[in-house]
């Protein structure tokens, strides 16, 4: 689960709506300061229980680099508004990020960057359409859902993470929202405003897209073969104390990808929140390195 720490952040930035043929999606934007020279754009994605306040360090530390860069929430995330009948598969979520990049460049390629459910989705925007992209980040992602037989063959425990993500499910009809998240919530050690942002954020969200994502982290399936057949330049970090995919999982999309793993110490599942400076250097560093 996606955490932020603070929202001082976020509250320095400046939120938006970006209206698209998909519909309208909240953002948080950080442009270009003035006197610096604009390098080009970048599309941040966050995971499942998150939002785009995730990125909210990152994004300052992106734009003093020369890099106007966008987080938003996918749809029925916090502030982007769900219907129940909406289209909530992987690909549904791939065409809101690339009406979003049309939308925020429509004259250029932009980098993209996944966190955790983001990944998937972001691997599928790339798929759909290659030419959209400078490059893609994976940050704390996998190569499919957690019941892949791969993916499961390299956990310490298999049926933990699906049989999680099922109880999520379960519940959310059952006994709602609020109660699934004082029970997510009940050891978090997170400061009373911090909780209360959670909280707010996951009671705004839509049920039927919270659940579609949990079912989507047990069975998505493995796009690797098809991503490396493209021309797209791939980076994959993770934090040191990430708990999502099994490390040795991660090890081998990256090598899949023709590349390695960049492991940020002292981060957990949330880089971007927990160590913001590090997560940014390792997307400048990628970027430079990559050539793009």
């Amino acid at each position: 689960m996606s955490t932020s720490r603070t929202r001082a952040a976020y509250d320095a930035l400046t939120p938006r709506t970006v209206t698209t043929p998909r519909g309208s999606f909240a953002v948080l934007d950080a442009p270009v300061p003035s006197g610096t020279t604009r390098r080009g754009h970048v599309l941040l994605v966050p995971g499942w229980t998150g939002s785009k306040e995730d990125f909210a360090f990152v994004l300052p530390l992106l734009a003093r680099a020369g890099w106007h860069a966008t987080a938003y929430d996918q749809r029925g995330q916090y502030e982007t508004a769900g219907k129940p009948d909406d289209d909530y598969s992987v690909r549904g979520f791939a065409a809101d990020a690339l009406a979003l990049q049309e939308a925020l460049a429509p004259h250029g390629r932009s980098h993209l960057v996944g966190h955790s459910f983001g990944g998937l989705v972001a691997q599928h925007a790339v798929l759909d359409d290659a030419s959209a992209w400078r490059s893609l980040t994976l940050l704390c992602s996998g190569p499919a859902g957690f019941s892949n037989p791969d993916v499961a063959a390299l956990a310490d425990d298999p049926e933990a993470s699906p049989r999680m993500l099922a109880t999520f499910i379960a519940a959310v009809p059952t006994v709602g929202l609020e109660e699934v998240f004082e029970r997510q919530h009940a050891d978090t050690e997170v400061t009373p405003n911090v909780r209360a942002f959670l909280r707010s954020r996951f009671l705004a969200s839509s049920p039927e897209s919270l659940c579609a994502i949990a079912q989507h982290l047990i069975d998505a399936p493995d796009q690797v073969d098809a991503l490396a057949a493209t021309d797209v330049p791939v980076a994959v970090g993770r934090g040191s104390d990430d708990d999502a995919w099994p490390h040795a999982s991660q090890d081998r999309l990256a090598e899949r990808l023709g590349t390695v793993v960049e492991v940020i110490p002292g981060a957990g599942h949330s880089p971007a929140a927990d160590a913001p400076e590090a997560t940014a250097a390792l997307l400048l560093g990628a970027w430079e390195r990559l050539g793009v």
